[in-house]
């Protein structure tokens, strides 16, 4: 049985202790707008000043297309394309943005934690504490806490 906190530590997380180098990304800014049964997005920013405009019947289509469209205009050379639409309605751009900023702010406090658990259990197995005792103080099965930290080496 896994404890509400080890959901920070799922299957899909993954310790990033890479040293790869991080492709190159380009991202763009579309502002999208209801015209009548559909949407249209206009995305800003374009190499050379270019805009374009595209069309979708829901706003997941819109996204596509537009993303779709961006990778055509700049060709095999772009590794990463980043595409954010956001409404042109500033009432509803300014709410679009407070959910995607609580996101992020949960996101942070994710890592934060899991970063504070591996350090803790870390402290706490370095100095001769059981995996079970670890597990017990920080709310883990000892399983996750030998998962999640190393014993040190005497």
């Amino acid at each position: 049985m896994t404890s509400r906190h080890e959901a920070i530590f799922s299957p899909d997380y993954v310790a990033d202790d890479t040293d790869a180098e991080a492709p190159v990304a380009s991202s763009y800014l579309a502002t999208v707008t209801r015209t009548g049964k559909y949407w249209t997005a206009t995305v800003h920013g374009l190499p050379d000043g270019q805009s374009l405009h595209v069309q979708g019947a829901t706003w997941r289509e819109t996204a596509d297309n537009a993303l779709d469209r961006v990778s055509d205009l700049l060709g095999p050379s772009a590794e990463v394309v980043g595409l954010y639409l956001a409404p042109a309605d500033p009432e509803a751009a300014s709410v679009v943005k407070a959910v995607r900023e609580a996101r992020t702010a949960r996101f942070l406090a994710e890592q934060a934690e899991r970063d504070a658990v591996v350090k803790a259990a870390q402290t706490l197995l370095d100095r001769g504490w059981t995996t079970r005792d670890v597990g017990s103080v920080l709310g883990f099965s000892h399983q996750r806490i030998s998962q999640i930290a190393r014993r040190a080496t005497p």
